[in-house]
């Protein structure tokens, strides 16, 4: 694991015996793959430092060198803070992680007339320990569905997390319980998903839309109630994927009252159960577990941990 350091607004890293003679231009476009605007961004306004001094970004560095990287500057943006009590899974300097409570939106549409989003939530409980950073959502959650979301708390981890999300090297691990029993107790559904035209909020399965892979393996099936839990992971991250996939399997999401699940519950039976990454600076693995919230419960006979 990278030894790492925060400084004020800086972030000091020793350098590692594996990064003899690579370069700063080499760590920024080949080891953290940063878009190119970025790197421009940080050289041109001397934001890194080696050693104390303006660097050459071609030169091989050597382990035990000091390298100073300006990632903690205040920002102030025109989102409002407003308090709400999330539960926190993980933070450190660069991200954090919420487990996100039912019936919140991740970030607001219009910043004026939505205030009481996980956005707004999160600038609140930073700003009241004096932090002002520029912190965003890597990955929405619907906002009926629970469990864990990853935020990036300056815009390089973000860039680094964002480009993670896009080589699927991000896995996040839902619980659900659908409707009915399936015919197989694992499996995987690659179906396209796109708008729905007769619906604005609606998606479907659809030959022109885009690229949908969901896993599925049965955890239990309540027989009594006529209901399968399922623990699901996905390749793709397409608006309503889980939900959308089950109903076209017949199985529909229960309390999905959208998708033809019903309304048994307030909401879908969807938890963001668990969330497995390695950080974008340190790169040590990350792995969090997001235990279940609802009053009363939804989900029942089922332990996080060993998800």
């Amino acid at each position: 694991m990278l030894k790492t350091e925060r400084k004020g607004k800086w972030l000091e890293i020793i350098v590692p015996p594996e990064w003899n003679d690579m370069t700063i231009d080499d760590l920024f476009r080949k080891l953290w793959e940063a878009p190119k605007k970025l790197i421009y961004h940080f050289q041109m306004e001397n934001k890194v430092l080696l050693n104390g001094n303006k660097p050459n970004w071609n030169l091989p560095l050597v382990q035990g060198n000091k390298l100073m990287v300006l990632l903690f500057e205040d920002y102030f943006g025109e989102v409002s803070p407003t308090y709400h009590e999330i539960p926190i899974l993980y933070e450190d300097d660069h991200l954090m992680v919420f487990n996100k409570p039912a019936f919140i939106s991740t970030h607001p549409n219009n910043i004026e007339l939505e205030t009481d989003t996980l956005l707004n939530a999160a600038l609140y409980y930073l700003q009241a320990k004096g932090e002002f950073c520029n912190i965003r959502h890597i990955h929405r959650l619907d906002r009926d569905t629970t469990g864990a979301i990853l935020f990036a708390k300056h815009s390089f981890a973000g860039a680094i997390l964002d480009r993670m999300l896009e080589q699927r090297k991000i896995k996040r691990t839902y619980i659900a319980i659908v409707n009915g029993t399936l015919s197989s107790k694992r499996g995987t559904i690659q179906e396209p998903i796109g708008r729905d035209r007769h619906h604005a909020t609606k998606r479907r399965v659809s030959s022109t839309g885009q690229e949908a892979i969901t896993h599925f393996q049965v955890l239990r099936v309540d027989k009594a109630a006529k209901h399968t839990y399922i623990k699901c992971w996905l390749d793709t991250g397409r608006t309503h994927q889980i939900r959308v996939h089950f109903s076209h399997l017949g199985h529909p999401l229960a309390g999905d009252v959208l998708y033809g699940g019903g309304s048994l519950f307030k909401r879908q039976a969807l938890h963001a159960a668990k969330l497995e990454f390695l950080h974008p600076i340190t790169d040590e693995k990350i792995i969090c577990h997001a235990p279940f919230i609802d009053k009363p419960p939804i989900f029942k006979g089922i332990n996080i941990d060993e998800i």
